[in-house]
């Protein structure tokens, strides 16, 4: 299988590091963004947008990203969608004088890179609450939505395709550094990618 493809930003960053330390097969390597334009996203199996990426630069590469896609690719992004580099995607909302209640993490529909993930420990990370999300986005009309915040209607993570490819995206901080002491979710997410499993 092709190894994925994580964009740096030009300083170490604790969430870019989560992929070598979780000791991936297939690997995952690091690029820095602005050298998108010079390389092949065909020779990776999946494409990784922290929620630090340079998203006005990225909207510059929205043809180059909208084609990967169509042709089979597979990007996972994080963050609040502020620039129009994702296909389909419009912009995040807040939630203005939110509560607990307001960015409680509630699952809609089960996902295998979800499993075995309790949505109360997303919720809370050391007791505090908001780390995973606070903003909403709206999926597309074909999306499966697997979490939204407080109350179904307010889409946190969701996967929806674009041509053959597909895009899950997550409304907060990095997915990849999610799951526990052990970081299980990365590995649930290439194993999501290596089996191609379709939206639903």
């Amino acid at each position: 299988m092709k190894p994925g493809l994580a964009l740096s930003f030009g300083y170490d960053d604790g969430s870019l590091r989560s992929f070598a330390d979780a000791r991936l097969q297939p690997e995952v390597v690091l690029r820095d963004i602005y050298s998108l334009p010079d390389i092949d996203l065909d020779d990776f199996s999946a494409l990784f947008v922290s929620m630090h990426s340079d998203q006005r630069f990225l909207a510059s590469r929205a043809p180059q990203i909208e084609d990967y896609l169509v042709r089979g690719g597979v990007v996972i992004a994080n963050g609040h969608h502020a620039y129009p580099y994702l296909p389909r995607m419009a912009g995040f909302h807040t939630i203005d004088g939110y509560k607990l209640v307001d960015i409680t993490v509630l699952r809609v529909a089960e996902h295998p890179i979800w499993r075995g993930i309790d949505p109360q420990d997303l919720t809370f990370r050391r007791g505090v609450s908001g780390f995973y999300g606070r903003v909403w986005h709206d999926a597309p009309p074909d999306a499966l939505v697997i979490h939204a915040l407080g109350r179904p209607g307010l889409p946190l993570d969701f996967i929806y395709p674009v041509g053959r490819g597909r895009v899950l995206f997550h409304g907060g901080n990095d997915l990849w550094t999610f799951g526990g002491a052990d970081k299980q979710m990365l590995p649930h997410v290439m194993q999501w990618v290596a089996d191609g499993r379709n939206v639903q």
